[in-house]
Order: structure tokens, then C-alpha cells, then sequence
């Protein structure tokens, strides 16, 4: 699983032009799954996001973690995540997980987001989306399972 974490101070993800799905302080998680993830995976990469120190102390450290923040969480689906740009101009996506176990993993992943936070949100897997947000920092982080 591949997931590019941003710290936000709101954000907000509209499905095919409905009403703003929206988040305060916290994290944007756009997650992709890929060929042969499983459940574990899942686990281990919430486990990292969720127990990441990056939001500041009462000293400007990055030492607290989303929890310490009261941090709310928005989870949108992002196979792209997986392209494969090395031949050609158009992106390949062979390295993403199939439709079905990919939206079945994306969901496994937002039960656990849930379980540890009470404000979340979501996109709407495989819909068209436009995301919104004020990231805070900036701070951004990339995320392989692979390399955790």
C-alpha cells in the first residue's frame, strides 16, 4: 500500500459535485493499493500514520501525534498512486491492485482510520472527486508498506 499523508488545518473532498465531505485540523491520507496487499498491510500502514509525531508541541517540536491534537482524518482512494511512468508519456497502472480487492483494502483501511478517530471522512472509491485543502506546514510524507 502507498499512502501520501498530508497534515491539514481543514480539507474537503466533493463526490461528483455533491455536498463537501470536510475535515478541521488533521490528515488528508490518499491511499492506493497495489498487487498483493493484504489486510496486514493495511494494518501496519494505519498503525505508522496513526502513531506519526508530526504536529507541533508547546515548543514549535513535531512531537505530538494526531491523537494528542484531537485530529479528524479524510480518506480518499488513489490508485495512482501506482503508476508506472517509466515507458512512454501515458502512465501505467498494472501495479495497482484489482478494482474489487483494491476498494475491499481501502475500506478494511477507513474501518481502522474509524476505530481511532472519531471525526472521518471519506472519498468514494472509483468516483470522479475533487479534494480541497489547506495544507498545514506544508507537511507531507510518502508511504510504502514495502519500505516501513
Amino acid at each position: 500500500m502507498r499512502a501520501v499523508v498530508q497534515c491539514v488545518s481543514k480539507a474537503s473532498v466533493s463526490v461528483e459535485g455533491g455536498e463537501p465531505r470536510c475535515i478541521g485540523r488533521g490528515y488528508v491520507v490518499l491511499l492506493g493499493v497495489g498487487q498483493g496487499d493484504t489486510e496486514a498491510e493495511a494494518e501496519r500502514l494505519w498503525e505508522k500514520v496513526r502513531k506519526m509525531r508530526v504536529f507541533e508541541d508547546e515548543a514549535g517540536k513535531t512531537n505530538l501525534a494526531l491523537a494528542d491534537v484531537g485530529g479528524e482524518v479524510l480518506v480518499v482512494s488513489q490508485f495512482t498512486l501506482y503508476a508506472n511512468c517509466r515507458r512512454g508519456n501515458r502512465p501505467s497502472f498494472t501495479d495497482a491492485a484489482p478494482p474489487d480487492e483494491a476498494q475491499r483494502l481501502y475500506e478494511r483501511f477507513v474501518e481502522l482510520v474509524r476505530r481511532d478517530v472519531p471525526v472521518v471522512q471519506t472519498g468514494e472509491f472509483g468516483a470522479m472527486m475533487d479534494v480541497a485543502l489547506v495544507n498545514h506546514g506544508p507537511f507531507t510524507i510518502c508511504l510504502d508498506t514495502d519500505s516501513l
